[in-house]
């Protein structure tokens, strides 16, 4: 074993604990920021962070820049961009250490960053694909059904699209924190729901479509009336697995039972098989809130609509909403334009005559 490992991975997990605890980053980012040191593990061959210089900075970049991926590609910008991001942060915070003060010059971390140029195209908006309110509704359609299965996997799609939700909110999201006589949706992690960064948000079922809208609605009665399921087990309840029989290691799906799904793997996988049943392309859950994003930033005719359909989604910023997932395709781009109507109407022409004859006294 390395000399430096043991010492290496103390202080790193001392800054993982930072992270979460002081500066409440979520586990999904410390893990981006763990890969961003095995690449820089890997490239110094697991040397002492405190040799940390401008002359490693500079070599790890040159490094990083012409890693091989198993496909054997160079790693993306866009990737090289956050690993060195992380880094930077690291090796800054790492020079305010006990024990590191006086070897790690937090200048140095400077050099851990693209030139503008290519910082520039790092970090540039990249246009989404993501399904259409038609692919959705033939995606449902598509779903012929002949077991509670079928009815829940249609709902589950429905509700995706209907809420914009992320998949993890949804998985975890229980029976009684949505109202389906009001299409609200309580994202309350005080009731088990894992929202981003743990937030509280109130929402409202987006009604793109009555048919989709329906079959929500009536999944929801299934559950209540049917399956008796009470308030506090999952809306999108787990697949129930039985043995056909004693002697034979034969299994088959027995309906649903109120038990929550582990993780959002399985309802990627149900988007996939409906998909490749359908002859559909394959979009993941997290897609079809950039297409609720879209769709009802389109129907939106003031500010105000525009800031309600922001807070529903949870976003704590207009930008967010308008940027991140507002950004419009080139073909939209380019019917937007087409239709911008550069003619003067009979309106403009009076409001001239106006302000000539106002000049004129």
């Amino acid at each position: 074993m390395n000399k430096y490992k043991t010492k290496n991975e103390k202080i790193k997990r001392r800054y993982f604990k930072w992270l979460k605890d002081a500066e409440g980053f979520a586990p999904a980012t410390i893990e981006s920021i763990e890969k961003a040191l095995w690449d820089y593990e890997a490239f110094s061959q697991e040397d002492d962070y405190a040799n940390f210089n401008d002359k490693m900075a500079q070599g790890f970049k040159k490094w990083l820049s012409e890693k091989k991926l198993q496909s054997g590609e160079t790693i993306n910008l866009s990737t090289q961009y956050d690993r060195l991001r992380h880094l930077k942060k690291f090796f800054t915070w790492l020079s305010g250490q006990v024990g590191y003060k006086s070897k790690v010059d937090p200048y140095d971390a400077n050099y851990l960053r693209l030139d503008k140029k290519l910082a520039k195209i790092a970090t540039a908006p990249k246009v989404e694909d993501y399904p259409t309110l038609e692919y959705v509704k033939k995606l449902c359609d598509s779903i012929e059904i002949k077991s509670e299965i079928d009815q829940r996997d249609r709902a589950l799609i429905a509700f995706t699209l209907l809420s914009g939700m992320r998949d993890k909110a949804i998985i975890t999201l229980p029976l009684g924190c949505f109202n389906p006589e009001t299409y609200q949706v309580k994202q309350y992690p005080s009731e088990g729901v894992q929202t981003k960064f743990s937030k509280t948000i109130d929402t409202v079922l987006f009604q793109f479509d009555e048919k989709l809208l329906s079959y929500i609605v009536d999944w929801v009665k299934h559950l209540k009336e049917n399956k008796v399921f009470g308030i506090t087990d999952p809306l999108f309840p787990s697949t129930k697995i039985e043995q056909m029989s004693k002697t034979e290691y034969i299994f088959e799906a027995k309906g649903v039972e109120p038990i929550f799904w582990r993780s959002t793997s399985t309802m990627c996988k149900i988007f996939e098989e409906r998909a490749k049943f359908a002859e559909l392309k394959y979009y993941s859950p997290h897609k079809f809130r950039h297409s609720a994003t879209r769709l009802a930033t389109d129907s939106c005719k003031s500010a105000e609509q525009i800031k309600a359909v922001s807070q529903n989604l949870g976003h704590e910023h207009v930008s967010t909403t308008l940027l991140t997932y507002g950004r419009l395709t080139p073909y939209r781009v380019r019917d937007v334009v087409t239709e911008l109507n550069f003619k003067k109407t009979e309106r403009d022409e009076k409001i001239e005559e106006i302000k000539k004859l106002m000049s004129q006294i």
